[in-house]
């Protein structure tokens, strides 16, 4: 299940790539129209600027934009950036591989072999769809 954070982070992403190029959006109007927490915005918001996705600029005529188009911003990436891996079991994750230590031999687990197919299945879906397709 994906996590508040995420879902707030992909909400607001989405909030970002439906403004013209380049315009800056306070925290606050995304916080509004999103049902979102001021505070825990701002730090979804400065976790996806720490990962490139946003910009962002203080003062008059300051807040947050895209710097990426929203064509370039797969979920796939979001989801890591925010939650972590993607994969069910640290044991078949692509990017956050982990042994699971009660699993001797993990090309006979039955649970392991599901958790691939699983995770390969998510990864089509994920990689394949970017931002513009939430918009």
């Amino acid at each position: 299940m994906l996590s508040r954070k995420t879902k707030y982070g992909l909400k607001a992403l989405t909030f970002l790539a439906k403004k013209p190029e380049n315009t800056t959006v306070l925290i606050q109007e995304i916080a509004d129209s999103e049902n979102i927490s001021k505070k825990f915005l701002e730090s979804i918001l400065l976790s996806m600027r720490k990962a490139g996705y946003l910009g962002s600029k203080k003062g008059k005529g300051g807040g947050y934009y895209l710097i990426k188009k929203p064509g370039d911003i797969k979920i796939s990436s979001v989801i890591r950036t925010l939650e972590g891996p993607i994969a069910l079991l640290p044991c078949v994750s692509l990017n956050f591989y982990e042994h699971c230590d009660d699993c001797p031999k993990e090309e006979e687990c039955s649970l392991h072999i599901l958790m691939i197919e699983v995770r390969d299945q998510t990864l089509k879906v994920l990689e394949n769809k970017s931002l513009i397709d939430l918009i």
